[in-house]
């Protein structure tokens, strides 16, 4: 091949140190795509294979934490505390219990129910002083007054069932165990028939 027929431009190779040594042979300049392409394929694969193992990594809990945060979950039905302002009243708790609605309240002592203390024992003296016990425990009508009587013990009569928590009220103020229902022994309210006296 003559020197026109030759494409390339002449280097260092094309010169041989001594003139009696073959000619090697010329390669060819590698083109822009031939170099750059392993650059191209590490920066498209780097990011998918990092996002797929941060996605593994997620799903199997491994994650790392950064520091001050928690890494347990808060639960979006978990309940909050919130502090009222000044002069606020608190919400009331709506897990507390209320008691069912027809649930019967206890009945209440009324001191305002008329009560008469019968002295039946021929003591002097003795259905003052036990009214007096009785006005001191807060009754507001309570009279006195002389009854005979053949009873064994003193009896407190109560003439209704709704009158049953004041009558063994008056019966506990005056140290009397026998409490009894007996509309006409105790009239329109309590009767105290006092056979002995309660103190003696």
């Amino acid at each position: 091949m003559s020197k026109a027929e030759y494409s390339y431009p002449e280097d260092e190779f094309d010169v041989p140190s001594n003139p009696d040594v073959p000619r090697g042979v010329h390669r060819a300049p590698r083109s822009a795509w031939n170099r750059w392409w392993p650059f191209l394929v590490v920066l498209v694969l780097a990011p998918v294979l990092a996002f797929v193992l941060v996605n593994l990594a997620a799903r199997e809990g491994n994650l790392p934490t950064l520091p001050g945060t928690s890494d347990s979950p808060v639960a979006e039905d978990e309940p909050t505390t919130e502090t009222p302002a000044d002069g606020e009243t608190p919400p009331a708790d709506e897990g507390a219990e209320t008691p069912p609605a027809d649930e019967p309240v206890a009945p209440t002592p009324v001191l305002t129910t008329p009560v008469a203390v019968l002295n039946a024992a021929g003591i002097g003296g003795i259905a003052a002083a036990q009214a007096e016990k009785l006005t001191t425990a807060g009754f507001t009508a309570v009279t006195t007054g002389n009854v005979e009587s053949s009873l064994d013990d003193s009896v407190v009569y109560y003439a209704s069932e709704d009158q049953k928590v004041t009558a063994d009220l008056v019966a506990s103020t005056l140290g009397l165990t026998v409490v009894t229902l007996s509309a006409p022994d105790a009239g329109t309210g309590i009767a105290v028939v006092l056979v002995s006296d309660p103190d003696a």
